[in-house]
């Protein structure tokens, strides 16, 4: 068994390996610098069934997030960013993605910085504003410091990464990681660390595109308390397909994490926290999604097409007497312009941002939870 001193050595090894490749690649010909800057002003409106006084008043409606982007390329190296700017009380600023890259040729290429994890259906495992459940324990659209080489064939594509950690904003020697970030990572007295991911996709069929996938990840769980290191690890099996008008997403997500915790410390949750708020969730649980949606063209003034869907998740907690979770949210995207608005009726069940208790819900949950839900509206322009 390779002891935590060596598995660190080894890791460190890698990524500076990787470091050097990514860096000491020849320049391609092109030498005129190119940039290219985009974002978003996004508002929302919501009505909660279990906010009392929200739903006395009609619900409320204020700014959600504005964002920037920029892409950029000279001599052969790539560079894609985003950064968000949400309000305090949802983690303030902070940075999305952050990525630089070079391409070998038209089918390989490498990202370094912080970057997309391959994992699971991508880029989003869902269609509505929400996500989906697997966006909630960090298992969609999440993004960790490191190194990711991709290959996009005609019909293979496979992608494999190592991760240092997760963005890391304090750098203290003992200090916890930030909850105010975008996607959901380990948090508390645990740190993620030396990440493996490996990711494989066969593409086939011709009146309809079909992807069939496999996900595994491995990693180190730091504990700041024991200064010992415990594991993670997760698999994906995982299927879409698209056919006309129609989108149809399906995934299984096993996932395990054994954090070395001080003594007296429960190994049955994990802490993990975005948007500045930390909650707990299940160590052990399997998850199992389905999302679907079609297209429907209009020539409404400047409404040139409605896409309808339904996405629906469910949580199974592996430790006995933690109690399940659920989510599904159905809903329309309206597209005018540059002007994307969501609007879903979204419900969960022992959902930590949909009723009930935000701190338990995806751990130990509660027997006597009731169906909460939560209707929504999210305007954006994208720029």
């Amino acid at each position: 068994m390779i002891d935590k001193t060596t598995h660190l050595i080894f890791s460190q090894k890698l990524y500076l390996l990787l470091l050097a490749i990514c860096f000491a690649l020849p320049a391609a010909a092109q030498d005129t610098p190119q940039l290219k800057l985009g974002g978003a002003l996004r508002f929302n409106y919501n009505l909660s069934s279990w906010k009392d006084g929200q739903k006395k008043r009609g619900g409320d409606f204020g700014y959600d997030m504005f964002r920037v982007n920029a892409e950029a390329a000279y001599k052969g190296i790539f560079l894609n960013a985003e950064y968000r700017l949400y309000s305090d009380g949802f983690g303030g600023g902070f940075l999305k993605q952050g990525w630089v890259g070079y391409k070998f040729n038209e089918l390989d290429q490498i990202h370094i910085g912080l970057t997309q994890v391959p994992f699971g259906i991508q880029q989003y495992n869902s269609h509505n504003w929400f996500f989906n459940l697997t966006y909630y324990v960090g298992m969609e659209d999440d993004h960790d410091m490191g190194v990711k080489y991709m290959h996009t064939g005609e019909k293979f594509e496979y992608q494999f990464a190592f991760f240092k950690n997760a963005e890391e904003l304090k750098f203290g020697n003992n200090t916890e990681t930030s909850p105010n970030r975008y996607s959901y990572d380990i948090t508390g007295r645990n740190k993620e660390v030396n990440q493996f991911n490996g990711k494989f996709i066969y593409k086939f069929g011709k009146e309809a595109a079909h992807r069939f996938g496999l996900s595994a990840e491995y990693g180190k769980l730091y504990n700041l308390d024991t200064e010992e290191l415990g594991d993670h690890s997760a698999l994906a099996a995982h299927y879409e397909i698209t056919q006309g008008k129609w989108n149809a997403k399906a995934q299984f997500i096993t996932a395990s994490h054994d954090p070395a915790n001080a003594e007296g410390e429960s190994r049955d949750v994990v802490t993990m926290a975005a948007y500045g708020a930390p909650y707990e969730v299940a160590a052990d649980f399997n998850m199992y999604s389905l999302a679907i949606s079609r297209n429907v063209p209009v020539k409404w003034g400047p409404i040139s097409n409605l896409q309808i869907y339904n996405d629906f998740g469910y949580m199974q907690k592996k430790t006995q007497g933690f109690e399940d979770s659920y989510m599904n949210v159905t809903g329309v995207l309206v597209s005018a312009g540059n002007v994307y608005t969501y609007i879903d009726y979204a419900a969960g069940y022992n959902h930590s941002w949909l009723g009930g208790n935000f701190v338990d819900d995806f751990s130990t949950g509660n027997p006597d939870a009731k169906w909460e839900a939560r209707f929504n509206i999210n305007i954006g322009y994208y720029f």
